[in-house]
Order: C-alpha cells, then structure tokens, then sequence
C-alpha cells in the first residue's frame, strides 16, 4: 500500500485558522461504514448518535505550553525548542530551530528580552531556564537537558506558547481554546483535537441520557508533526507516545462491553490507546496499565476495541488519515473527504468533525 494512496486536494481557504466562537456549533459528517451514506449534522447532534449504555472515551491529556524562544549562550541567536517527550531528570526530547547552530554541550537560554541581539553578558544575571544540549539526531529532533529554579511546569506556564501546528498561521487569542474542556494531565506537544468540540453542558446531557463518560491519557507527540515519508506505508516508523489507562476505565470498558454498549472513542489518540491495551489481553478483557506505544494502524488492521469514532479532518498522507480509513474503509473515507470539499467544511485542528459509526461493511 502507497502512502500516496492518501493523498488528496485541499484548497488551502478549507484549513480552519482559529476556533469558533462556540465549540459545539462545527459540522458533523455522520460517515456510516455498513451502508456507505454520508449525514450533514452540526455537532451537538451527536446525542442523536450514542445509545444509553453506551460508552464515550476521551483522552484528558493537557497541552503543554511547549513552544519556547531563547538564546544560545555563545552567540545571542535565536533558537526555538518544542518540547516533546519527558525523558526523565529534567531531560526532554524536543523539536529545534535551527538545529544546525546547535552542538553538544550548547547552553540555551530562555526568560531573555525578545531583543536577542542586545543579549546580556553580565555574569550576575541568572535567567529563570537554561536548557543544554546533551544529544542531537536526525529531521531536528535534540535532547536537551534543563536547568531552573523553583517548579518546572510553572514557569514554562510563564514563558512557553501553545504549540499549534505549522499549517495555522492566526495568532490563538485565547489559549485554552486548544485545550478540551476535559484536559487535566500535562504532557501532550499537541492538542486531542477531536475532543475540543466538547462543552461541559453537552458532555452533562451525554451523560444524562444514560452514556458512560470514560477517560484515558496518551500524550500526544512527534508523531502529530512528522508526515508519511516513504512511498511503502509499512516502511514508515512511529514514535512512540507515553498512554495511561486506570483500574476505574478499564473496569467500566469491560462493563460496557458486558452489557452490550458500544465503545465510541473521541479521537485517533484514545483509538490508539484502546487498540494498544486490547492488543495487550489474552482474554478479550481491558486491564489497567501504562507504557509507551508506536502502535501503527492502517487499512487492513483488525480493530479489538472501538465501534465508533469522533474525530476530525486530517492531513494528506498523515497516520491519522490512515487510521480512519482503517476503520471505515479507504474508499468511503475518501469519498466522505470529497464530499466535505465540496461542503466546504473546515478542515485540521480547529475544523469540523466526522463521525464514524455503523457496523462494519462485509465488502
């Protein structure tokens, strides 16, 4: 299978730039994978579509602030970290620009005037981050290891940005619009982006109608920010993202499954959790457990856990456009994509949202 397979036209003025005004008010594409029809709905539709009984699987990771500009010591230049992955003692794996200023043992310093050119040389001063290089690999990716004082989170809180994806280009005027309602743990370098058409008043009247809210963790990394780059999508390698998932979620999983409930994931990241934890049990059953996946699932992939997906638009050639045609079959999710060009739906992270349900078709 070719990676350009996937591979579609979007006219450029279809990439949402910010968010709506109200997070439930997208689109909705009803994509049914057992007969092939395609439902124009707006998104607080979806109560139409889950089943008492049922359950609704969220990823409640939280977004990092995990773009941050600073100064390389030696020279005053610039250089921009996005941070990735925590490797443990103050070590973090991160994305860096440029990377060719960099060598190891460089010291980055961060808290500076934005005037990098009037850097200052006192000895006295002491910036509130300095992050040095200990490692540099391919395509960017650097390992750098942080020095501060006082509480790390707090003061990349205080100085880092939201890391929105390369194809935005309008400034995010409000940060927790690209964080879901529901995020709660630190560590993701992108946001779930299926779950920021949530509000708290829908997710109460999905709850009230008798559908089980359940939550999970995978933080989101390099993955999100790395296309399809070989021609043979089995030789494309994925990064591995750090997943989480509780006595309590996997107690209620098994429950609903017991009673016949559907399990409908918000997302290709919970999808990614749920098929790495299922793919983990000998008997069918889910079980509390954490680690590190590089699950890689396209068309062909047998699904263990999921009846249904919420999710968004997502980039040609991408993992993610993979994933969901793994789910509904290539040739409905383009045909689905095709109709949503002309539909003019907004598109990416701040765009509509698809949702995938039926049972699958025996073709």
């Amino acid at each position: 299978m070719k990676t350009d397979d996937f591979d579609y036209y979007l006219p450029e003025d279809l990439i949402a730039q910010t968010p709506l005004k109200e997070r439930a008010s997208s689109r909705l594409l009803v994509v049914n994978r057992e007969n092939g029809e395609l439902s124009d709905r707006v998104f607080t539709d979806i109560l139409d579509y889950l089943n008492p009984g049922d359950a609704l699987v969220l990823n409640e990771t939280k977004v990092l602030p995990a773009r941050i500009i600073g100064a390389k010591r030696e020279t005053g230049g610039a250089v921009e970290l996005l941070l990735l992955k925590d490797l443990g003692d103050d070590v973090w794996e991160c994305l860096a620009r440029p990377q060719k200023r960099l060598h190891i043992g460089a010291e980055i310093d961060f808290g500076l005037s934005v005037d990098f050119a009037a850097y200052s040389e006192d000895a006295n001063y002491h910036p509130p981050l300095t992050a040095t290089v200990t490692k540099i690999l391919d395509d960017g990716i650097t390992h750098v290891k942080f020095s501060y004082q006082g509480i790390f989170l707090e003061i990349l809180e205080r100085l880092g940005t939201m890391p929105l994806p390369p194809y935005i280009h309008e400034q995010l005027e409000e940060q927790s619009r690209y964080q879901t309602v529901y995020a709660k743990n630190l560590g993701s370098a992108a946001a779930p982006t299926a779950g920021l058409h949530f509000t708290s008043d829908l997710l109460a009247k999905i709850e009230n109608q008798g559908i089980d809210i359940i939550k999970i963790t995978l933080h989101v990394g390099l993955g999100t920010f790395r296309p399809v780059q070989v021609d043979d999508i089995k030789e494309h390698k994925m990064h591995t993202e750090h997943y989480e998932i509780s006595e309590d979620a996997a107690s209620r999983l098994n429950e609903a499954r017991a009673r016949g409930g559907r399990i409908i994931a918000v997302g290709t990241t919970t999808v990614r959790t749920l098929e790495t934890v299922a793919a983990k049990s000998s008997d069918g059953l889910f079980y509390a457990c954490s680690g590190d996946t590089s699950i890689f699932i396209y068309p062909g992939y047998k699904f263990l856990s999921i009846d249904g997906l919420i999710t968004n638009f997502h980039l040609p050639k991408s993992t993610l456009l993979m994933l969901v045609s793994a789910f509904a079959g290539k040739d409905l999710i383009m045909k689905a994509y095709e109709h949503a060009i002309k539909e003019k739906y907004r598109f990416f992270s701040f765009g509509d949202a698809m949702l995938i349900t039926g049972e699958p078709s025996e073709n």
